[in-house]
């Protein structure tokens, strides 16, 4: 993935080496998310139609093989992907609000799950839960965290991931924060990381300025 392809894109730009997609519908969404008014239903939504949208951006370079193609009329020409060459791997607990706005584009793609969460005292990752589809070598990896704040938690699935032998990770998050992204660019400089939005700084907490509260909470009513 060449960060210098994306520059010339339309509704797209590079901000501290993250890719930031400012379609005006992901942007249109992603201020539904950050009101506090939006509840748990109408936020949910707007996750999987966002995961749906960045799922078509990131996947601009997929390899394409032709095929005949016969219409009611006549024989022509098409092109077919293969999804089965995709695995989407959100990191629980948020980014399984993602997951099926992906699979609208790539359904028949594998999922793992990455299951980890940040100590609060330390903030650093602590992980419970690892499980991915065999071959995962092979694939395509749609690595899926909606908030990459201090950028631990997506650090650690990189980092399992490359163990496992894959080569081409994609790290999606709707809002990134740039200590999220300095920490990944610089131990994973060949993982692109694509986010709908670069806020400004990272609280006390850790948690994403301006930002739009706990993703995980917003999207199960939980606190």
């Amino acid at each position: 993935m060449n960060l210098k392809d994306f520059k010339a894109l339309p509704n797209t730009r590079v901000v501290n080496g993250a890719i930031v997609l400012e379609h005006p519908v992901i942007q249109h969404k992603l201020s539904i998310l950050r009101d506090y008014r939006t509840g748990n239903k109408e936020f949910r939504e707007c996750v999987d139609e966002i995961g749906l949208l960045m799922a078509y951006e990131v996947t601009r370079d997929l390899k394409t093989n032709s095929i005949e193609v016969e219409t009611p009329l006549a024989h022509t020409k098409g092109v077919t992907i293969s999804s089965d060459s995709i695995t989407i791997v959100p990191i629980l607990r948020a980014g399984l609000g993602m997951v099926s706005g992906v699979l609208k584009i790539f359904p028949t793609a594998r999922v793992g799950h990455a299951g980890v969460y940040r100590n609060p005292d330390t903030m650093q990752p602590v992980e419970y839960y690892f499980k991915m589809p065999k071959d995962i070598a092979n694939s395509m990896v749609l690595l899926i965290d909606p908030m990459l704040a201090t950028g631990g938690s997506a650090s650690w699935a990189i980092a399992k991931l490359l163990s496992l032998g894959v080569k081409d990770i994609r790290l999606i998050s709707i809002i990134s924060a740039p200590e999220g992204i300095e920490k990944v660019a610089k131990h994973f400089p060949d993982v692109p990381i694509f986010t709908a939005a670069v806020d400004e700084k990272l609280n006390s907490h850790g948690y994403i300025i301006p930002g739009l509260g706990d993703a995980g909470d917003r999207l199960y009513g939980t606190k």
